[in-house]
C-alpha cells in the first residue's frame, strides 16, 4: 500500500491528522508546509515527509490512495500531476472548479467548498457532533477508536510550571484571544501556583516542550491545545467562535463553551462580545479542578475554590 497525505497547515490540523498514521499500512508520504516538516520527520519508520516547496521531490510512482485535505485551487492542480488508484478530498473537475469526492463528504460538506454553499455549510458546522477524526476516519472505511496523536520529541526549554496560558489567537482568528487571561493570571498566581504565559519560540519543538512540562494549558483552540491533546498534559479550552465538537478530548480536555458561541460561529472578524463572553470564575473553575487532577493527592489538598482566602 502506498499512500500520499497532502496537509499543508495550519499546523493544528496536521498534528490532529496524524491518528491517521496508526491506521495506514504500507508506505505513507506526507506533503506540507515548510515549518511542520519538523514534526513529521522521523515520526513513523514507515513515513516520508517533504515541504510544499520540495514537492518535486515526491516519488513519481502510482499511488494507491491520495489524501488531499487541502481546499485550495494549487493543490488540486498538483494533484493532476499525480497517480492514482484512489482519492480522498478535493480535487479539481473536468469544470476547472474545485470539487471533493464522494466519500470525502462528511468532512468537505463542512467545508469552504462545500456543495452546499458556505452559508449552509456553517449551519450543518454547527449541527455536526463528530470530531475530525470520526468524519475523517468514516470517509477512508475506517472506524475512529480514540487513535492518539503522533509527536516527535521535543527540545526542553526549562520552562515549566502548573499552569500554562496560551494567550495568542493570530490574525485568521481574532475573536478566539479570551479578554480576560490577565486577570485569570493574577486568580491563580492568588491560589500559589505558577502560572507562566508562553513565550513565542524559535522552534515547534521547543513549543512542544513548553506544553508538556505544566501541568494544565489553557487557552483557546488551538496549536497548543494540539500540543496538551497530544501529550496527554490536562487542559482547558474556550471555544468562542470554533467547534468544540470538532475536537476529539482524549479525557484530558475540559471544553469550556461560550453562550455566544452560535452568533459568532466560524466569524473570521472582530467582536468584543465574542472575547468576552465566557467569565472568568468559569474558566478559573475549570483550570483549578484540572490542576488539582494531575497533582498527587496530597498536594491537591493545597488548592482552594475560586475566590476563597487560604485558612
Amino acid at each position: 500500500m502506498k499512500t500520499l497525505i497532502i496537509k499543508l497547515g495550519a499546523t493544528g490540523d496536521v498534528v490532529r491528522t496524524t491518528p491517521l498514521l496508526r491506521r495506514l499500512d504500507g508506505q505513507v508520504t506526507w506533503v506540507t508546509a515548510p515549518k511542520n516538516t519538523v514534526l513529521l520527520e522521523n515520526l513513523a519508520d514507515n513515513l516520508r515527509c517533504f515541504s510544499w516547496e520540495h514537492r518535486q521531490l515526491v516519488p513519481d510512482i502510482r499511488y494507491d490512495l491520495i489524501i488531499n485535505l487541502e481546499d485550495i485551487v494549487e493543490v488540486g492542480l498538483y494533484l493532476r500531476t499525480l497517480r492514482a488508484t484512489q482519492l480522498f478530498g478535493a480535487y479539481i473537475n473536468s469544470d476547472n472548479r474545485l470539487a471533493y469526492t464522494d466519500n470525502s463528504r462528511s468532512w468537505f460538506d463542512l467545508s469552504l467548498i462545500s456543495s452546499y454553499g458556505r452559508q449552509q455549510a456553517d449551519t450543518l458546522k454547527l449541527k455536526n457532533r463528530r470530531t475530525y477524526q470520526e468524519l475523517i476516519f468514516e470517509g477512508l472505511g475506517f472506524h475512529f477508536e480514540g487513535e492518539s496523536y503522533l509527536l516527535p520529541e521535543p527540545i526542553e526549554t526549562g520552562l515549566s510550571g502548573d499552569v500554562a496560558i496560551a494567550s495568542d489567537a493570530g490574525e485568521v482568528w481574532p475573536m478566539k484571544k479570551w479578554a480576560y487571561y490577565d486577570k485569570l493570571k493574577r486568580e491563580l498566581e492568588a491560589q500559589g501556583l505558577t502560572v507562566n504565559v508562553m513565550p513565542k519560540r524559535s522552534s515547534l519543538l521547543e513549543h512542544l516542550s513548553d506544553v508538556q512540562n505544566h501541568r494544565c494549558l489553557v487557552g483557546g483552540d488551538s496549536l497548543p491545545m494540539h500540543f496538551a491533546l497530544g501529550t496527554e498534559t490536562k487542559c482547558v479550552t474556550l471555544f468562542t467562535c470554533t467547534s468544540p465538537w470538532e475536537i476529539h478530548d482524549y479525557g484530558v480536555q475540559k471544553k469550556v463553551v461560550s453562550p455566544s458561541l452560535e452568533e459568532f460561529f466560524y466569524k473570521r472578524g472582530y467582536d468584543e462580545c465574542a472575547t468576552t463572553a465566557i467569565s472568568v470564575e468559569e474558566v478559573l473553575s475549570a483550570v483549578l479542578t484540572q490542576v488539582e487532577a494531575a497533582l498527587p493527592v496530597a498536594n491537591s489538598a493545597t488548592l482552594r475554590e475560586p475566590n476563597r482566602q487560604r485558612s
